[in-house]
């Protein structure tokens, strides 16, 4: 009956690891009158093969070696306390049968909900611009929100800059050689490709969005966070915006 459970449950999550995999399915198997502790439940996984095994990285897509101004990192000491306070983004490939896609993401640091996303068929600024402009859209006073970034020339380059200083958004960039400074965006991408199979290969761009969609859908509302004490990122957000 676990084993069943479990695989309805990774019908939605396909890699959820095993310690919030038994937290997300415990209430239902109290409810079949089912009890089990952690290290009995990861062994049962083992037993059946269930466990996850983790993925090679993935290829960077940054290209910090150019000409624009870089801003300073504004959030190295920052406590961070409420929801849109603070954007960071980041971009990733993702493979079609024609080439790559690129998915450019924007995610509320202090609940981890995604806001913004794009995907292009190239590496652009136009990307960025999409994104930022949607994680933007319900926002009734944008003044003073942070919105920090590596350094790629995406978020370096003047056309970028330029529309969005005219709202009074701060801009932030790790410093140089520090890319750990934006591993939140990082660890967002490294989920979607890790649990969710966005490392697969796609039909085409269209297909790529439609996916995309339904896997943020997933991420933001379905998927528990253990730095959000498993509550999901769109409830942490909404509850505190």
């Amino acid at each position: 009956m676990i084993i069943e459970v479990v695989k309805k449950e990774r019908q939605v999550h396909p890699r959820m690891g095993c310690r919030k995999l038994l937290r997300s399915i415990k209430s239902k198997l109290l409810e079949d009158g089912i009890r089990i502790g952690r290290d009995a439940f990861f062994e049962l996984m083992g037993l059946n093969s269930m466990h996850v095994e983790r993925k090679k990285k993935f290829t960077k897509t940054t290209y910090s070696r150019h000409g624009y101004a870089v801003s300073p990192n504004r959030i190295k000491d920052l406590e961070i306390v409420r929801p849109n306070q603070v954007f960071v983004s980041d971009i990733t490939y993702i493979r079609t049968l024609n080439g790559f896609a690129y998915l450019f993401l924007v995610t509320d640091l202090y609940s981890r909900n995604i806001v913004g996303w794009a995907v292009r068929s190239d590496l652009s600024h136009q990307g960025a611009l999409d994104a930022l402009r949607m994680s933007l859209r319900n926002i009734k006073e944008c003044r003073g929100i942070i919105h920090h970034t590596d350094r790629g020339s995406q978020y370096c380059c003047h056309d970028f800059l330029k529309e969005f200083r005219d709202k009074g958004i701060a801009f932030s960039n790790t410093d140089d050689c520090h890319v750990y400074q934006n591993a939140v965006a990082e660890r967002v991408n490294g989920i979607l490709k890790d649990e969710y199979n966005l490392d697969s290969t796609f039909q085409n761009i269209n297909h790529v969005m439609k996916t995309v969609s339904q896997v943020i859908y997933t991420y933001n509302y379905l998927r528990p966070h253990m730095s959000l004490a498993y509550q999901t990122p769109e409830s942490v957000y909404k509850k505190a915006a």
